[in-house]
């Protein structure tokens, strides 16, 4: 192994010590490691990691700054040990991705969801009802859909209305606490889940007939065709409302409800931003911009303290 593979290696390594994930950066970085090789280079420059950040040609931009910037990184660390190391400066392929413009259901369109989630084909009884308990949960908790479908039988407390929220999207657990209505569902689900089942040892809450956890691609196939049947979508439609629009419409009923209440959103802000599990109080605050309702009340909110200034 030449020396600069076996750093990029060790470097993977220490990262996954640290309870870093690194699935994409594993891969790339190791095809990072191949390009070097070939080239005959020992020490990261800009201009190779620009060659390969580039590649292949055809590729979007955002691909090509992804692969730049998982060399970043790496070169950040790898410079201590080697002061040749070149760290391509941050304004190299330049890319900031357009967030999808949320799409905010009506309760109307919730309730037609879920009741057609129970009118789902009868290959399993389960199938109908682990549908109908996962999209409720979705659209009053702003749980994001891997959360959801991750969620193990030991991590729902029924008894005091918590869920425990675990390996999120950013690495870190989280309590989530559910309204009554919501773990009244949730009791029935797992009632007929347990009956269903029987001696089965299934780990997860929201399981297949076989008692195996619920896969992302097949969740969201169900719902697009739920979607299409109460006309969310067109027939062949292959756009449209998403899954993670129902933490979308969360967040925004949340605000709506703090600014016409009149609290002080500022500073329950942050309060918000812990429940949804975001890193950053800015992540939340795109919401604001996001809905013009949400927008205008803000800016009502600031002209009144402005005019309450002595």
């Amino acid at each position: 192994m030449k020396p600069l593979t076996k750093a990029i290696h060790d470097y993977l390594a220490l990262r996954r010590n640290l309870e870093f994930k690194l699935r994409d950066a594993g891969m790339v970085l190791s095809k990072f490691a191949a390009f070097m090789e070939q080239r005959n280079a020992e020490c990261v420059t800009t201009q190779l990691a620009l060659e390969w950040a580039q590649l292949p040609s055809n590729a979007q931009p955002s691909h090509w700054a992804q692969r730049l910037s998982h060399v970043r990184c790496f070169a950040r660390h790898h410079v201590a040990s080697d002061p040749n190391t070149e760290i391509p400066p941050p304004g190299l392929l330049p890319f900031r991705p357009a967030r999808a413009h949320p799409y905010l259901y009506s309760n109307e369109e919730i309730q037609s969801l879920l009741e057609h989630a129970l009118q789902l084909s009868p290959d399993s009884e389960l199938r109908r009802w682990t549908h109908h308990a996962l999209l409720g949960l979705l659209s009053v908790t702003g749980m994001r859909v891997g959360e959801a479908l991750r969620l193990r039988l030991d991590d729902v407390d029924l008894d005091n209305g918590v869920l425990t929220v675990r390996g999120t999207k950013f690495g870190k657990s989280r309590l989530v606490p559910i309204h009554t209505t919501t773990r009244d569902i949730l009791a029935n689900y797992r009632t007929r889940r347990a009956s269903y089942l029987g001696d089965c040892d299934a780990v997860h809450f929201f399981v297949t007939r076989t008692g195996h956890q619920l896969d992302g691609s097949d969740v969201r196939r169900t719902f697009y065709d739920l979607s299409r049947q109460i006309g969310l979508r067109g027939m062949h439609d292959s756009h449209g409302p998403r899954l993670h629009d129902f933490r979308h419409r969360f967040a925004v009923e949340i605000l709506l409800g703090w600014y016409r209440s009149g609290q002080d959103v500022e500073r329950r802000l942050p309060v918000l931003s812990t429940y949804l599990g975001h890193v950053h109080v800015s992540d939340t605050y795109w919401y604001l911009s996001a809905h013009p309702e949400l927008m205008t009340l803000a800016m009502s909110l600031m002209e009144q303290r402005w005019e309450e200034q002595p």
